[in-house]
């Protein structure tokens, strides 16, 4: 099934080429100028993955990203940047973003990347056969990005729902830093490793009710997800 990218850019001409380029190379493509027409959109397009120009009138990238993570979890995105103060870019994967790329760049390199992040994507899908079970004294529901403690219920991104796949399948032993990027990320850079820290400790925080579960770190190796029955 052809994939279907929601391009978020104020640039008509720069829109125009990478859309082409994009569509040439069997995507689907819906363009949107600025962050508040794409938001609009998004219930209507429903997008496999959004990639969205920090810089924009009305609703920058950042802005829009905030909202997509808040009421569209599952829909992972790329931003695409002039930008390249590294600030920007901690900030961009902080916010969830599945890469940041900054201008100008190869459009093979992006097609590449999109075609990478799709593929982890449904790859960790397959893996999940049971769309609930049980973590502790927690429900996950990964089909809705839900995980349910008695009375509260966090409603968590893609990217979260994934690493926690990831963790409690490689639950009670080590996991290497290098492995959850590579499984999770794709690559092991820096940003990325900052990016990583920064979900590790949202993870903390949402399995904090049960104090049989722990996400304890191994300095200099990686991370242990304990579940003591």
């Amino acid at each position: 099934m052809m994939k279907h990218i929601l391009l978020v850019e104020d640039d008509f001409d720069y829109a125009s080429v990478l859309k082409q380029y994009l569509e040439f190379s069997g995507f689907k493509v819906s363009w949107k100028k600025n962050g508040k027409e794409a938001l609009e959109s998004l219930p209507v397009t429903k997008p496999d993955i959004c990639i969205l120009d920090v810089m924009m009138p009305q609703m920058d990238g950042f802005t829009l990203a905030e909202k997509i993570v808040d009421q569209f979890p599952e829909t992972p995105f790329v931003f695409l940047t002039a930008k390249s103060l590294q600030q920007d870019k901690i900030k961009g994967l902080k916010l969830g973003a599945d890469d940041y790329i900054v201008k100008p760049f190869e459009v093979e390199e992006l097609i590449l990347r999109i075609g990478n992040i799709l593929k982890r994507s449904q790859k960790i899908e397959e893996k999940v056969l049971e769309q609930n079970f049980t973590i502790g004294s927690y429900i996950f529901d990964y089909e809705n990005y839900l995980l349910k403690h008695e009375t509260i219920t966090h409603r968590i991104t893609e990217k979260e729902a994934q690493l926690i796949v990831f963790l409690h399948a490689n639950r009670n032993k080590l996991i290497k830093r290098e492995e959850i990027l590579r499984e999770i990320w794709g690559n092991e850079d820096f940003f990325s490793g900052r990016s990583m820290d920064v979900f590790i400790s949202r993870l903390r925080k949402y399995f904090k009710e049960d104090s049989t579960i722990s996400i304890s770190s191994v300095r200099g190796l990686g991370f242990e997800f304990k579940i003591n029955n």
